[in-house]
């Protein structure tokens, strides 16, 4: 299930990452990274 976790965290952020450079869609780019970050922090407290 983390590996999931991580995959999910590095599509958004991809996806953060295009958007900002490419699309710049505003609000929506925000939340793209916030939720990698919450996937991200997620995955680091289920292994510790």
């Amino acid at each position: 299930m983390s590996g999931l976790l991580y995959l999910i965290a590095v599509i958004l952020v991809i996806g953060w990452i295009l958007g900002v450079f490419v699309y710049s869609v505003g609000g929506l780019i925000h939340i793209l990274i916030v939720l990698a970050i919450i996937a991200l922090i997620m995955g680091i407290i289920r292994r510790a």
